[in-house]
C-alpha cells in the first residue's frame, strides 16, 4: 500500500477549515441580523417618541406642525425601507401612514393633531417593540 501524497491531508484539512469558518460565518450573521433587528426596533420606537416631543413644543405653529409629522413619518417610512424584519417594516410603514394622516390645515387641527399624536403613540410604540418581538 502507497502512502498518501502529502497534499491530500492539506487539501482536507483547508476543506475541515472552511467548512468552520462558513459555520462560524453563518452565526455571525444570524448575531449581526439580531444586533440590526435590535437597533431598527429601538430607532422606530425613538423617531415616535421625538416626533410627539417635537410637536407638544409647536402645537401653536400648524405650518411646523405639519413639518414635524411629516418628517416623522418619512423617517419611519426610510427605516422601514431598511428594515430586515417584515414584521417590523409593516408595523413601520403602518405608523408612518398615521402620522401622515394627522390632518392640519389651522390652528385647532394643529392642536388636535398634537393631542392624537401624544395619545395615540404610546400603542404606536408598542406596536412597532412587538413587530421586534
Amino acid at each position: 500500500m502507497r502512502p498518501l501524497p502529502r497534499r491530500i491531508p492539506a487539501i482536507a484539512a483547508s476543506g475541515l477549515a472552511a467548512v468552520l469558518l462558513l459555520t462560524g460565518c453563518s452565526e455571525l450573521q444570524q448575531v449581526s441580523d439580531g444586533v440590526d433587528k435590535a437597533q431598527q426596533c429601538v430607532q422606530a420606537a425613538g423617531i415616535v417618541t421625538d416626533t410627539v416631543k417635537k410637536l407638544t413644543t409647536l402645537a401653536d405653529d400648524p405650518a411646523a406642525v405639519e413639518k414635524a409629522l411629516n418628517d416623522g413619518a418619512t423617517k419611519l417610512g426610510d427605516l422601514a425601507d431598511k428594515a430586515s424584519n417584515t414584521t417590523l417594516k409593516q408595523a413601520a410603514d403602518d405608523v408612518s401612514e398615521r402620522l401622515k394622516n394627522l390632518d392640519v390645515n389651522d390652528a385647532q387641527s394643529a392642536v388636535d393633531a398634537v393631542q392624537k399624536a401624544g395619545s395615540e403613540s404610546v400603542a404606536w410604540i408598542r406596536q412597532l417593540t412587538e413587530a421586534c418581538s
